[in-house]
């Protein structure tokens, strides 16, 4: 049978999602867990892979097993064995034909900046930071026109290994409570690095270092070369895939609600 999982976790101290040999990953937390809970080798596929020091509020993962748990078993069984950063939200058995991956229609991200002359502390590691003030106004300009499909090339890292450089990114948001700032994503798959990289040019504009119009420039050049250096992952958080609602996965979209 084909379970999925929704898997929490703070990035801060793993060398991103994906299986490296050091062990030192989210999936090889997760897997090692899973695989001590059901005393058999389990290999989980997921929704979206996260860089190091990327956080996940709503990480979707699937696997098949022989045996016969309650979806509660699979939560509390795991969780025994997983480090207090990393958890598992829910599960459920889906139909074998669901694929983390290639079922999502979409995914999601935040990201959240702290705009202080003075560096962070007590949320050190999970926001972003400008020592500069920043202006919304030029920053949701720029955002605006990212949205549409495009190649975006120019905010993609050298590592990255998709087919094809031209993504459909349907929404960037940008509000402010207090001195934190906040970036909603939305896109139906991203290039490596392509959020982080997009944040160092709208961080720039909204710096006064650059115009709102010099994104144009930057997608138009189609090249690294042309844009911001690549933001911190402190504040990047991947908030989860959007599936069509026949799967009935859990909607926990008060989740993404509680960050600032």
């Amino acid at each position: 049978m084909r379970i999925a999982l929704g898997i929490s976790y703070l990035g801060t101290h793993y060398q991103g999602w994906q299986s490296q040999p050091s062990g030192q990953t989210v999936q090889d937390k997760l897997e090692r867990a899973l695989s001590d809970f059901a005393t058999v080798p389990v290999a989980t596929l997921c929704a979206g892979r996260t860089d190091a020091g990327v956080h996940g509020l709503m990480q979707v993962v699937h696997f098949d097993t022989e045996l016969q748990r309650e979806p509660f078993s699979w939560v509390r069984g795991t969780n025994r064995f997983l480090p207090p950063d990393i958890a598992v939200q829910w599960a459920q058995a889906v139909p074998d034909a669901f694929h983390a991956r290639a079922s999502a229609l979409a995914r999601r991200y935040a990201y959240l900046l702290l705009e202080s002359p003075v560096r962070p502390s007590v949320d050190a590691g999970r926001v972003g930071w400008s020592f500069r003030p920043l202006d919304g106004d030029a920053m949701r300009q720029a955002a605006g026109r990212l949205i549409g499909e495009h190649d975006f090339t120019s905010f993609r890292a050298s590592a990255c290994q998709a087919l094809s450089p031209v993504k459909q990114l349907t929404r960037i948001d940008v509000t402010r409570r207090g001195a934190y700032w906040r970036f909603d994503f939305e896109a139906s798959a991203f290039l490596h690095h392509m959020i982080r990289n997009i944040m160092g040019c709208l961080v720039a504009i909204g710096q006064g270092l650059q115009p709102p119009e010099w994104i144009d420039a930057v997608l138009a050049a189609r090249s690294r070369d042309a844009a911001a250096p690549t933001f911190a992952p402190d504040g990047l958080y991947f908030l989860g895939p959007r599936y069509d609602a026949h799967w009935g996965l859990p909607d926990r979209t008060a989740a993404y609600d509680a960050l600032p």
